[in-house]
């Protein structure tokens, strides 16, 4: 009989989950960066209040230039408001959108604007500044906005050179750098310089770091394809597997009760020896299902950590050639939680490769660290090479030199991932590698399930 597993609705259901939960990653990696970027504007508007202040009082104070004092302020005391309300709305990690940016962009550049409708149009010097605010939309904007913000400052500039009253400055350029204009001008410059250099340099740190997390989650979301693509070969193995293991097992049985065999202890030890590594056999079948992307909980039993971690040793003990094997469990609080089988099928797949890697002696030891179970395998194996350590938790890297090796440990970073937790290898000092598999407790407290 042919197992037809490609349309199971389940494990699409299972797909069509994973791939809207790395698109609302994928978003959130956006928001993130754009609220950042709100954050440097936000700066970016308190430096300008502070630069027109300081302006507006030299003009008067020093130069001696005559402005309309009272409508600048006014100007002024609503863009201190506007960035007050704006400081009070995206304090908080907010999603903030394209739309929302150009918009703030937008109220800087009418602010610009009526400043400089105050104080000479384009014959002030500072009129330059509008570069700075095409710059900086060129670097946050989608294409459309950019050239919006374009088309809009030129507009400005052009209301500006015809609507606008000349600033009352002698335009003395034969006099060099001793010329009023010139000096504003090159004022303007280093304005224009140093806030872009600065400004620029963050926004793209923040775009090279939107950049990495993006990419990281597109590598997540392929390797999760990839698990759930041996979910559905696992199950056709599970369904194909299942009913010749368990015919084996039940003619094991009764071979067991037959004169023969009830009379030779050695081969009826045998027997069942063969009997409970055929349900082993059942067991990692299912197993694999789980940990290749099934829902947590499925399986789920309410337990203790030290219940669960101590059945556990007994039940790999039991069913493992293992010479030695040493087992410390530092957990004095013993808290109510639930595991399933998919963290079960995890920790053995990690003690698995510690005892291929060294028959000898295989270590687990057991402890909790702010609130985070942290479970240590240990061997005295070869350790891990460099490019396995620099490669870990990859599919099909392994070192064993056999075609599919590899998946073990690449389950077992994706798990833990999935469950908010990490795994780290590292080599032993003394020889042999150390695997660490870290979980939060929240992820497998009684009040998740």
């Amino acid at each position: 009989m042919r197992t037809s597993v490609a349309t199971d609705p389940l494990k699409e259901g299972s797909r069509l989950g994973r791939l809207r939960g790395a698109l609302t990653s994928a978003a959130d990696v956006e928001y993130a960066a754009g609220h950042k970027n709100m954050l440097q504007l936000i700066e970016l508007r308190w430096i300008a209040v502070v630069g027109q202040i300081t302006t507006i009082a030299g003009a008067i104070l020093v130069f001696d230039v005559h402005l309309p004092l009272v409508q600048m302020l006014e100007v002024l005391a609503c863009l201190i408001a506007f960035n007050v309300a704006s400081h009070l709305r995206w304090h908080e990690h907010r999603a903030v959108t394209n739309k929302e940016l150009f918009l703030a962009l937008l109220v800087d550049v009418a602010s610009l604007t009526m400043q400089l409708y105050l104080s000479g149009g384009t014959t002030n010097p500072f009129a330059f500044l509008y570069l700075l605010q095409v710059i900086l939309s060129a670097v946050l904007l989608e294409a459309w906005s950019t050239w919006i913000i374009v088309a809009i400052t030129l507009a400005c500039l052009a209301g500006l050179a015809a609507f606008a009253h000349p600033l009352p400055l002698p335009f003395d350029h034969a006099r060099g750098i001793s010329s009023l204009y010139v000096q504003g001008m090159l004022i303007c410059f280093v304005l224009d310089a140093a806030l872009l250099v600065v400004f620029i340099s963050r926004i793209t740190s923040t775009l090279r770091a939107k950049a990495a997390q993006l990419a990281d989650l597109r590598q997540r979301a392929a390797e999760e394809e990839h698990i759930v693509r041996m979910g559905l070969l696992a199950s056709g193995a599970a369904h194909e597997l299942g009913t010749p293991l368990a015919t084996v097992y039940v003619i094991l049985g009764d071979w067991k009760r037959m004169r023969e065999f009830k009379g030779n202890p050695e081969l009826l030890e045998e027997l069942t020896e063969m009997q409970t590594q055929i349900q082993r056999c059942k067991s990692i079948v299912s197993g694999i299902l789980l940990s290749a992307g099934e829902a947590r909980g499925e399986s789920a039993a309410r337990t203790t950590i030290r219940t669960f971690l101590d059945g556990l040793v007994e039940d790999w003990q039991d069913s493992r050639p293992v010479r030695d094997f040493s087992y410390v469990n530092r957990i004095d609080e013993d808290r109510p939680v639930a595991f399933d089988s998919t963290l079960k099928q995890t920790i053995d797949n990690v003690l698995d490769n510690a005892l291929e890697a060294s028959p000898d002696w295989v270590g687990l030891e057991a402890c909790i660290e702010d609130d985070t179970l942290r479970l240590t395998v240990s061997d005295a194996g070869p350790g891990f090479a460099p490019a396995m350590l620099a490669q870990f938790g990859k599919p099909y890297q392994s070192s064993k030199g056999r075609a599919g090796g590899g998946l073990g440990l690449f389950l077992v970073v994706n798990v833990a991932r999935t469950l908010g937790g990490s795994v780290a290898a590292s080599n032993r000092p003394e020889g042999g590698a150390r695997v660490v598999l870290t979980l939060p407790l929240a992820a497998i407290a009684l009040g998740r399930q």
